[in-house]
């Protein structure tokens, strides 16, 4: 997919609406003035047309995938898809994804915000009909997917939108293998007014379980819940349903204000909203805690747990004392067993050795910044996708240098909006989840692409299939 110049004129179309410049072009805009000079030199440029720029980067995306819900469903016919949060490719025949709920389909959709970073640090919301422009943000404002960034969300199920297909499996062509309908209940938000309270907030498989166990983190119910991987049994549940941990229900380490869980319990059976996952080979596993607590929990393979380490600090994003956390988004670990912990609303990854021994962080940059998934590569690099920063994917060697990146934010096909976790299957396809364009997307590697330039390949050690 090719942008000549329209992404340009949209931009200037939203500054006049506004009142100011907005950065949500494709390639002019990185994490700070350094790392841009870095990126430009890695920029993606199609070798059979080298004046244009694509939006996709070293990849086309693959239109038809996955089919539409409609399709895949015949009884949702006026339905599509709400925010989705997860994705996770066991191969190219089998791809998780996660979604919090249906949204009316464009026909239907009533009002929405568009929701932009500005030049000033500010945040600038566009109301706009239906889809409209950026189209409605399945995440965010009126109407959108129940359980996320609203204190005062009005919207009426079975009208504006329903709690259904929250767990998908599809193959390579985009055709749905399986539904885990059975499920759906179990993640069903207790009161969808209340702030991200249910939810498959990631979904994972361990590289080390030859099981290949379902890992869905539900953050809006403090709990981790492990399937088998036909998904036909509740294996284990980790944490304490609807309870919290005692200073995060007095305040939160992200807002200052109390968790929207009032029942506490002891700190080493219950989260604070956690968000990611990562595990050394001997399974021992790290969960990142979260975005009202401000700590990385530690637990042996069996789920019981062994320490934490973590303590709050500012909660205006400018923390940069080690150990301190804002928004604890996401967690990797490479072959030296180092911890990879994205201190998200700080705009930094803190670094630490495995009983939490502090390391080393990178700063991100002063821009606006906002790293929703990272993923540690089984050559050795950390990638990044930026959700409501800058909208793009990013490569990082493990001295925090940025290598290269790429992405656009754009409602068409192969364009980014609030890519919140991402995958790569053994044939090199790249899997997104996204929760403002209410989309997942497979992006296939162009012909002659630059294999440094790909997402690479996760670590699989237990399976490969």
């Amino acid at each position: 997919m090719k942008v000549i110049g329209r992404k340009i004129v949209v931009g200037a179309m939203v500054c006049a609406a506004i009142g100011v410049m907005t950065l949500i072009s494709c390639s002019s805009t990185d994490k700070g003035g350094a790392a841009q000079q870095q990126a430009q030199a890695g920029q993606w440029v199609d070798p059979a047309n080298p004046s244009d720029e694509l939006v996709d980067g070293p990849y086309r995306v693959d239109p038809n995938w996955p089919k539409p819900l409609a399709t895949l469903f015949p009884e949702e016919k006026g339905w599509t898809w709400g925010a989705v949060q997860g994705v996770f490719a066991q191969n190219p025949d089998r791809i998780f994804v996660t979604m919090r709920g249906e949204l009316p389909d464009l026909a239907n959709a009533k009002k929405a915000y568009v929701e932009l970073q500005t030049a000033f640090g500010l945040t600038a919301h566009v109301e706009v009909p239906g889809r409209g422009m950026y189209g409605r943000n399945a995440s965010v404002g009126p109407y959108a997917s129940p359980g996320e960034a609203s204190d005062d969300y009005k919207g009426v199920a079975g009208k504006d939108y329903r709690w259904k297909h929250i767990i998908t499996v599809y193959d390579s062509q985009g055709n749905l293998k399986e539904a885990w309908t059975q499920w759906d209940s179990l993640f069903k938000p207790d009161n969808p007014n209340v702030l991200s309270q249910g939810r498959v907030h990631k979904i994972l498989i361990s590289p080390y379980d030859p099981e290949k166990r379902v890992w869905a983190i539900d953050d809006g119910h403090e709990v981790i819940r492990i399937f088998s991987n036909d998904g036909k049994k509740l294996l284990q549940t980790i944490g304490t349903l609807n309870t919290t941990t005692e200073r995060n229900a007095v305040m939160t380490g992200n807002t200052g204000r109390p968790s929207f869980i009032r029942k506490t319990g002891p700190t080493n059976e219950t989260f604070g909203r956690q968000t990611d996952i990562a595990w050394l080979p001997d399974g021992t596993f790290f969960v990142t805690d979260g975005y009202e607590e401000t700590r990385v929990v530690k637990f042996d393979k069996d789920g019981k747990f062994l320490m934490a380490w973590g303590e709050r600090g500012e909660v205006n994003g400018k923390e940069m004392r080690p150990n301190y956390f804002n928004t604890v988004h996401g967690i990797a670990i490479d072959n030296q067993r180092r911890i990879y912990v994205n201190d998200r609303s700080n705009r930094r990854i803190q670094i630490f050795d495995e009983n939490g021994k502090f390391l080393n962080q990178w700063y991100l940059g002063d821009g606006p910044t906002a790293t929703y998934h990272i993923y540690m590569a089984a050559d050795q690099h950390l990638w990044m996708s930026d959700g409501h920063g800058n909208f793009k994917f990013y490569k990082y060697d493990l001295n925090g240098k940025l290598l290269y990146s790429w992405g656009t934010m754009t409602p068409e096909p192969g364009g980014l909006w609030g890519t919140h976790q991402f995958s790569v299957d053994q044939d090199g396809n790249l899997y997104t989840a996204e929760v403002w364009g209410g989309r997942p997307q497979k992006f296939v590697p162009r012909k002659g692409a630059d294999p440094a330039l790909l997402v690479g390949q996760p670590v699989r050690a237990g399976w490969n299939n």
